[in-house]
C-alpha cells in the first residue's frame, strides 16, 4: 500500500534559478556592444554596458561633483542640525520626562511626541526663520547678495538665538576647552556656540523635568502608604496611582499649561 501511495504522490520541485542563463545574457550583450562600436565607429547611439566608476577628467567637472557630494553630506546631517540648533532639543526632554511622570509607557507613542516637538519647533523659530528670509534668501534670489553673504547672514541670526538662550557660563566652558582666549561674542564661532547651546538646553530641559516629576511622585508617595495602611501590600501602587495622575494631568489641563511653559521660557 505504500508502494501505491508512493507512485500517487506528484513530486514538486522548486524552480532554480539558472546563473547559467545569467551569464550567456551578459556576454550576449557584451558581444552586441562590441560589435556595435566595431561596426558605428563614431556612433554614438550605441548600448554600453559598464560596471564601475568613471570619473571626469576635467576640472570643472569635479568641482561640480564635490559639490554634489558635500550637498548630500549636509542633506544627511540636517535633521542634527534641527535638532542641535533649535528649540527641539528642550522640548523632546520634556515631553519624555512627563511622560515617564504619568507612568506611561507608549502613550503618546514616540511619533506622536518627535511630530508635535517638530511644530512647535517650527512655531517658536518663526521668528528667526522671518528674519532669515528677509535679509538673507530674498536678497540671495533676487541677486543682490552673494551665497556666501547669504550663509553669514543666516549663519549670524541663529547664532543671536543660541546665544539668547544658552547660558554664559556654558559657552565659556566651551571657548576655554578651545583656548581661544577672550573673544567678542559677535566673533565666536559656531563650533562654540553650538554645544554650549545644547549644554544650556539639556540642563534646562532637566529642571523642567524635574518640577514636572513633583507633583506626581506626591500621588506616588500618597498613594503607597494609604495602600500599607490598608495592608494591600501585594498591589502594586502603579495600578492606583496612575489613573489619579492621568486625571489630575487632564482636571487641570496639563498639556496646555506644559506647552505655554515651553514656549514662555524661550521668551516667544
Amino acid at each position: 500500500m505504500s508502494t501505491a501511495i508512493q507512485n500517487n504522490m506528484t513530486v514538486v520541485k522548486r524552480p532554480r534559478f539558472s546563473w547559467g542563463l545569467v551569464l550567456v545574457l551578459l556576454l550576449f550583450v557584451t558581444s552586441t556592444s562590441l560589435l556595435a562600436q566595431e561596426a558605428g565607429g563614431s556612433n554614438t547611439n550605441a548600448f554600453n554596458f559598464n560596471i564601475g566608476m568613471n570619473l571626469p577628467e576635467e576640472p570643472q567637472r569635479i568641482d561640480v561633483a564635490i559639490r554634489i557630494l558635500f550637498l548630500i553630506t549636509l542633506l544627511a546631517v540636517a535633521p542634527s542640525l534641527i535638532m542641535l540648533m533649535t528649540c527641539f532639543t528642550r522640548i523632546i526632554i520634556v515631553f519624555s520626562f512627563l511622560r515617564n511622570a504619568l507612568s506611561l509607557q507608549g502613550v503618546p507613542s514616540n511619533q506622536i511626541m518627535v511630530g508635535f516637538a517638530l511644530f512647535m519647533t517650527f512655531f517658536i523659530m518663526q521668528p528667526v526663520y522671518q528674519r532669515i528670509d528677509a535679509e538673507a534668501i530674498k536678497p540671495y534670489s533676487a541677486g543682490t547678495i552673494t551665497g556666501g553673504e547669504a550663509l553669514n547672514i543666516s549663519k549670524g541670526h541663529a547664532k543671536d538665538f543660541m546665544l539668547r538662550q544658552a547660558r554664559p557660563k556654558d559657552v565659556e566652558f566651551f571657548v576655554g576647552l578651545s583656548k581661544m582666549g577672550p573673544t567678542k561674542v559677535e566673533e565666536l564661532p559656531m563650533t562654540v556656540v553650538i554645544p554650549g547651546f545644547v549644554l544650556s538646553e539639556l540642563r534646562t530641559g532637566f529642571q523642567m523635568g524635574f518640577l514636572l516629576f513633583i507633583p506626581f511622585i506626591l500621588i506616588d508617595f500618597v498613594v503607597a502608604i494609604v495602600l500599607m495602611s490598608l495592608g494591600l501590600l501585594f498591589l502594586p501602587p502603579v495600578t492606583i496611582s496612575m489613573p489619579l495622575k492621568i486625571l489630575l494631568f487632564v482636571l487641570v489641563d496639563g498639556w496646555t499649561l506644559v506647552v505655554r511653559s515651553l514656549a514662555l521660557s524661550f521668551g516667544t
